[in-house]
């Protein structure tokens, strides 16, 4: 049983505030600073700001929205992890490390793709930016998946370094956004769009100089395949890894469709566009589209788990090589932790959910009256500050008080700053408020969102680290983006029920002194009263804050189990 493992020492004294900081101005530190920056600079830009270009461009937003599927290769990291862990660069890894070499081969393509972009023209050379988009996306993913690698191999056993880590990675890729979203932005209309993304291809660099500056680490042990009695049949191999691949492929469209809320990769299969049109409506829904997005990606797990498994009764080279490769890192997880693993799972993919239901929270500031200029001001630049604030906080708390102090922390403030927003409810068109507000969550968001990495970084096991923290990574907005998809209607459901007398009109007298512009136009538009949307808002607030004590339960349940040090598949795992 994982109980009966050796727990971990707990610390023996407890750390001075000067003594929980120090760790954090260490070159490792350092390193995860650059390597973070450079982890979260790409997405935006072959995405969000690559949109403002095209839309610019006077290209239609059809068009633009096609390049969304480059958030494919994000969500499925996981498929190729494996693949990362075992197989080397020639030259480049003898000399830099199984670990760093990737990730600079992967900034290097970062890097040229940008420049490649850069020197194109939207209205004439679409097809060519859609493909260097593609490469941008295929690089991001893969040097997030050996950076987050490398980071966990480094920190090792220590809760403590897995926390310093954690907090450099989230520091780096929350500024990261920031400069790629406005920095190209304000250049484009002075320097033009060419020298803007010239310019992130050069702020790459910085992830260059944080590789260069990383320790080599110790060798990297592939673990070999065991074939047992499978006889090598060339011929037949080949028919079967294909067969497995094409498999495999289809799994991860089904499993891209379901993360991303997007189905045009199969839009071949519809006998005409309006067929077509009518089940991406239905896919894209944002009440019931949810129910057809998270049974794929389960469809698609479970064809990956198919394609990955050996032939019934026929062992195979390529059953072995993919059960090897794929099975086995998820089979070690259950076989460590054995019946936590479930809770573990549990955990982590109810751990934020408090802050995936806020998928309405933009509606709720224009409804609360602010202007875009307003939300945009608060948003970028006073809410990244608070950000990166609770990122701090977060670790500080890890390194001075232990792993399970900061993930019981992270749970309840991740949770109860909900309730923030049903304050600002009742005090309307109030920017004093709104900033309040959205200091405390984006403050708690950043503290959730470190402990988790920090969390989910410490159940690695040796050997496979890519695979399963990728996995992890992948999953654990499942459940928050199942429930998100009711949230317009609890609000617009309980706004009705208020005006019609029900329970949620208790609420109305907190709404007195609301001012005019606020909830006006919305309320109207539904057909109910400012302070009854108002009620409505409160009621979802609470409840967002109310599902996240399930993470604060199963937190306290965890936190009273021993935690492991044992690990029964790291006599042959790959150490660095």
């Amino acid at each position: 049983m994982a109980d009966s493992k050796s727990p971990k020492a707990e610390t023996a004294e407890k750390k001075t505030f000067l003594q929980s900081v120090k760790p954090f101005f260490t070159r490792p530190a350092l390193v995860m600073i650059l390597l973070g920056f450079s982890s979260g600079l790409p997405l935006s830009l072959i995405f969000d700001t690559l949109s403002v270009w095209l839309r610019t461009a006077d290209l239609s937003l059809t068009t633009i929205s096609y390049f969304s599927l480059v958030t494919f290769v994000y969500s499925l990291k996981f498929v190729w992890a494996p693949v990362l862990d075992r197989v080397g660069l020639p030259g480049l890894t003898r000399a830099l490390g199984h670990r760093r070499s990737w990730i600079l081969l992967s900034q290097a393509v970062i890097m040229l793709g940008l420049w490649a972009i850069s020197t194109m023209n939207p209205q004439t050379q679409l097809g060519m930016m859609a493909i260097a988009a593609i490469v941008i996306g295929f690089a991001g993913a893969t040097q997030d998946i050996v950076i987050d690698a490398w980071r966990i191999e480094t920190a090792g056993e220590s809760d403590d370094r897995q926390a310093v880590m954690a907090t450099a990675t989230a520091w780096g890729s929350r500024i990261a956004p920031f400069v790629s979203g406005i920095v190209p932005l304000l250049l484009a209309d002075t320097l033009g769009w060419g020298f803007a993304y010239a310019l992130m291809a050069a702020l790459m660099m910085l992830g260059v100089v944080g590789v260069l500056l990383a320790p080599k680490g110790t060798e990297h042990r592939v673990r070999p395949i065991d074939y047992g009695n499978a006889a090598a049949n060339p011929a037949m191999e080949v028919i079967e890894s294909l067969g497995r691949l094409a498999l495999m492929l289809v799994a991860i469209c089904l499993m891209g469709a379901g993360l991303t809320a997007n189905i045009d990769l199969f839009k071949f299969i519809f006998p005409s566009p309006e067929a077509f049109d009518v089940a991406k409506a239905a896919w894209t829904s944002k009440t019931s589209g949810v129910f057809w997005q998270v049974p794929s990606v389960f469809l698609g797990l479970g064809l990956i788990a198919s394609a990955c498994l050996p032939l019934p009764g026929n062992l195979t080279r390529p059953g072995a090589y993919l059960r090897q490769t794929f099975v086995t890192p998820i089979v070690a997880f259950f076989k460590r932790y054995e019946n936590l693993a479930g809770l573990i799972l549990a955990l982590i993919c109810l751990y934020r959910v408090s802050d995936f239901l806020l998928n309405v929270n933009g509606a709720f500031y224009v409804d609360l009256g602010f202007d875009l200029t307003t939300i945009a001001g608060v948003r970028k630049v006073f809410g990244v500050a608070m950000t990166i604030a609770g990122v701090t906080l977060g670790g500080i708390v890890m390194t001075r008080f232990g792993m399970k102090t900061g993930l019981l922390f992270g749970a309840i403030v991740g949770s109860f700053s909900n309730m923030a927003y049903a304050w600002l409810a009742t005090q309307g068109n109030d920017v004093t408020a709104f900033s309040v507000a959205l200091g405390i969550d984006n403050a708690s968001g950043g503290i959730a969102g470190t402990v988790l990495i920090a969390y989910m970084s410490s159940l690695i096991t040796k050997g496979f680290a890519a695979q399963q923290y990728a996995l992890f990574t992948s999953i654990y907005a499942l459940p928050g983006k199942m429930l998100a998809s009711q949230s317009g209607r609890i609000v617009e459901t309980t706004a009705k029920s208020s005006d019609e007398g029900g329970w949620a009109n208790a609420f109305r007298p907190l709404f007195s002194g609301l001012t005019p512009e606020s909830f006006a136009k919305p309320a109207q538009v539904l057909g109910v009263s400012p302070e009854a949307l108002g009620t409505g808002y409160i009621v979802f607030f609470t409840y967002s804050s109310v599902i996240g004590v399930l993470a604060i339960a199963l937190c306290l349940w965890l936190n009273s189990k021993p935690q492991l040090t044992e690990d029964d598949s790291a006599d042959d795992g790959a150490k660095g």
